[in-house]
C-alpha cells in the first residue's frame, strides 16, 4: 500500500507553522513580561515605571542598593561589607552634618564594592562625601576582582541591554509580582532608606558574646605566611581605587577605612604575613593621597584587646563603632586637601 503523498508533503508544513507559532508566542511572552518588569521596575532602580512609589520592601542589601544609592536624599554614602556595617548614618549626619546613606552589602569584596561605590556616584555626581571600608579582601592579587559570593552586578551596571538581561530570572519575576502587591498598599512597610542594619542583635540571639564557644572566633590567631590569593608588589584593587580617586569631583570628601581587628587575631608583628599586610595598607593608602584621608584601625590599640568589644575577630559591637565615627567625622572635617593619614604597621 502506498503512502499518501498530500499527507507527506503537509505534515512537514504543520510542524513548521507550530515551530514558528511557538517561537512567536515566546517571543510576545517575554517581552510583555519585560514591558512589565521595566514598567513595575521591582528594585526601585528608577528606570521608567509606572508604579511611583519610592524605597523597596523590606530586604537584603544586595538588591535594595539600587534603590538606596540612587535616593537624593542623601548626599554621601558607606560602602563595604559587614566589616563596616555597624557605622551609623545617622550618627555620622548627625556630627558632621551631611546625609549619608549605608550601602554596605555583608560578603563583598573590592569588586562589588567599587561596583556600589560606582552607582552611588553616577547618580551623585557632586557627592559631598564617600567612606570606604577596606579589609583584607581589598589585598587580592586576582586583577578581575571577582565577587566572593552571587552579586547581581547587572542590576548596579550601566548596561540597558544587561539590566533586561537581569530581569530575566524566576527570582526577578517573582520580585515584580511582590512590588505589584506590595505598592498596591495604602501605607506599606518600606526598607530603611539610610540603609542601616545593626547586626548586634543577630549576634546576640545566637548566645552572650562572653559564653562559651565565643572566645575561639575572636581569639583564632593568623598563620605566619601571607593569605596565597594576595596580591604584591602591585595590587590591583589599589589601582581600582586609584582611578575612582581621580574620577570624584573635587569637592567630594573621601575617606578610607581600616576596620577594627581583635588583639588576638592580628597578624604577628615580623612575619611575612605582617609585612604583606603592610604592603597592602600601604598601596591602598597611597591610591588615595592627596585627596583623601585613611582612618585605620587595623593595627594595635588598647581598644582591639578588650574582648568586651567584639563578638569574633572582625566584627565589633556598638561602643567600637561609636569611637570609629568619631574618627571618621574628624577626617571628613580635614578631608579637604589635607591629604592621606598614613596607616598604621
Amino acid at each position: 500500500m502506498r503512502a499518501d503523498p498530500s499527507v507527506a508533503t503537509t505534515a512537514p508544513a504543520a510542524w513548521r507553522r507550530f515551530a514558528v507559532t511557538l517561537v512567536a508566542a515566546t517571543a510576545l511572552l517575554i517581552a510583555g513580561y519585560l514591558a512589565l518588569a521595566l514598567a513595575v521596575d521591582p528594585y526601585d532602580t528608577g528606570r521608567p515605571r509606572l508604579l511611583a512609589r519610592d524605597g523597596v520592601r523590606p530586604q537584603g542589601p544586595r538588591t535594595a542598593t539600587a534603590s538606596r544609592g540612587r535616593d537624593p536624599a542623601f548626599t554621601a554614602a558607606i560602602v563595604g561589607n559587614s566589616h563596616i556595617q555597624l557605622v551609623a548614618p545617622a550618627r555620622l549626619r548627625e556630627a558632621t552634618g551631611i546625609p549619608f546613606v549605608q550601602l554596605s552589602v555583608p560578603g563583598t569584596g573590592p569588586g562589588e564594592q567599587l561596583l556600589v561605590a560606582g552607582y552611588f556616584l553616577r547618580h551623585h555626581p557632586h557627592a559631598r562625601a564617600l567612606v570606604l571600608g577596606i579589609d583584607s579582601a581589598w589585598c587580592t592579587g586576582d586583577p578581575a576582582l571577582p565577587p566572593l559570593k552571587p552579586f547581581p552586578s547587572w542590576l548596579l551596571a550601566d548596561d540597558a541591554l544587561g539590566y533586561l538581561r537581569g530581569l530575566l530570572r524566576i527570582r526577578v519575576a517573582a520580585e515584580v509580582v511582590n512590588r505589584i502587591g506590595w505598592a498596591s498598599r495604602k501605607a506599606p512597610r518600606r526598607a530603611a532608606p539610610d540603609g542601616y542594619w545593626d547586626y548586634e542583635p543577630d549576634y546576640l540571639a545566637l548566645g552572650a558574646p562572653d559564653g562559651p564557644g565565643w572566645e575561639g572566633f575572636r581569639t583564632r590567631r593568623a598563620p605566619n605566611d601571607p593569605d596565597p590569593n594576595s596580591g604584591g608588589p602591585a595590587f590591583p584593587a589599589a589601582e581600582r581605587l586609584r582611578a575612582l580617586a581621580r574620577g570624584l569631583d573635587p569637592a567630594t570628601r573621601l575617606v578610607v577605612v581600616f576596620p577594627p581587628v581583635h588583639a588576638p587575631a592580628q597578624d604577628r608583628a615580623g612575619t611575612p604575613r605582617a609585612a604583606a599586610s603592610a604592603a597592602c595598607r600601604a598601596a591602598l593608602a597611597a591610591a588615595v593621597a592627596p585627596r583623601g584621608r585613611v582612618v585605620d584601625w587595623s593595627g594595635d590599640r588598647p581598644e582591639t584587646h578588650d574582648p568586651a568589644l567584639f563578638f569574633d575577630a572582625t566584627h565589633y559591637r556598638q561602643p567600637l563603632a561609636r569611637r570609629l565615627e568619631a574618627d571618621i567625622a574628624a577626617a571628613l572635617a580635614g578631608a579637604r586637601g589635607e591629604g592621606a593619614e598614613a596607616p598604621r604597621p
